[in-house]
């Protein structure tokens, strides 16, 4: 059931283990009442991902994904045609005495959905699923354009088959890692977001949602650690991902405190380009520990 009032947003968020500041709950409650888009941009790491994956389990309803990347083309998000499937199937009729008909392999039966026909297909069976179109700035201008097309109308038309049309518009969102600029064309068709790093609070609250488990102190210590690394001209900047996978890798090597020494040792946890490494290593790993 989609909540219905900002509260109630916030609260299944917090359910869900999602620790979300208001402006977030607002960007959600309205895209779920207004049954537009919900466009997030912010850096790699911050959230943008799961809140389509906490969606999906607060709707109790399907995660279909899109990941996008350079050179995607419509077959590979909409659907294509099973040629293997088709080709098999033109070898029996060939084989047996009924007369061949090009109609029973163009039907949707040889049809492969790809995840913008399942999301449409789902939803004009009744059902709103959740469809995530992860990482759009990764993808083509050309695509782009095609997807703006299809967020005007959620149907889509099959020449040999049918056209299929949502009864009620999926749950979309849309990240971004702001790679290059998303047209303002499409953005005027969603609710837009931009999530930000968290603040300390925030990353403690964070910390102490998805890994109960972990000491306070030493989630103060993370968090303290994270917010300095940020502060500095890095290549890559960690995100809350990494903080996660920081108080993880702790764990498993049993250490209690984040010391000089064994944040040195689990650099690579959270720094993933060596000039990030060697910068920090320069400044000196105590500074950044505090």
């Amino acid at each position: 059931m989609i909540p219905g009032s900002v509260e109630e947003v916030r609260r299944a968020l917090e359910a869900e283990r999602y620790v979300a500041d208001r402006s977030l709950a607002v960007a959600i409650h309205l895209a779920l009442q207004m049954g537009r888009p919900l466009f997030l941009e912010g850096e790699a790491g911050v959230g943008k991902t799961e809140v389509a994956k906490v969606l999906a389990s607060i709707l109790d309803e399907e995660l279909i994904r899109l990941q996008c990347y350079e050179g995607l083309d419509v077959s590979h998000a909409l659907y294509e045609w099973d040629y293997a499937r088709q080709m098999l199937a033109i070898r029996l009729l060939e084989a047996s005495s009924d007369r061949l008909e090009v109609a029973d392999i163009m039907s949707r039966d040889y049809l492969v959905a790809r995840p913008l026909l399942r999301a449409i297909e789902s939803a004009a069976e009744g059902r709103r699923p959740v469809l995530l179109i992860d990482e759009l700035d990764r993808a083509d201008e050309e695509f782009e354009a095609y997807l703006l097309e299809l967020l005007s109308d959620f149907q889509v038309t099959i020449p040999e088959v049918e056209t299929v049309k949502a009864e009620v518009p999926p749950v979309v969102v849309i990240t971004s890692n702001r790679t290059r600029e998303i047209h303002d064309a499409l953005k005027r068709r969603c609710i837009y977001h931009w999530i930000d790093y968290p603040t300390f609070e925030r990353e403690v609250a964070i910390l102490h949602q998805k890994i109960p488990e972990v000491d306070g102190r030493l989630a103060e210590r993370l968090a303290e650690a994270m917010q300095r690394l940020r502060a500095l001209d890095l290549f890559k900047p960690p995100g809350v991902a990494e903080t996660l996978d920081w108080a993880r890798a702790l764990e498993i090597l049993g250490a209690e405190d984040l010391t000089a020494e064994v944040a040195e040792e689990t650099l690579g946890v959270v720094l993933k380009y060596q000039e990030d490494v060697e910068h920090v290593r320069r400044l000196g790993v105590a500074e950044i520990v505090g």
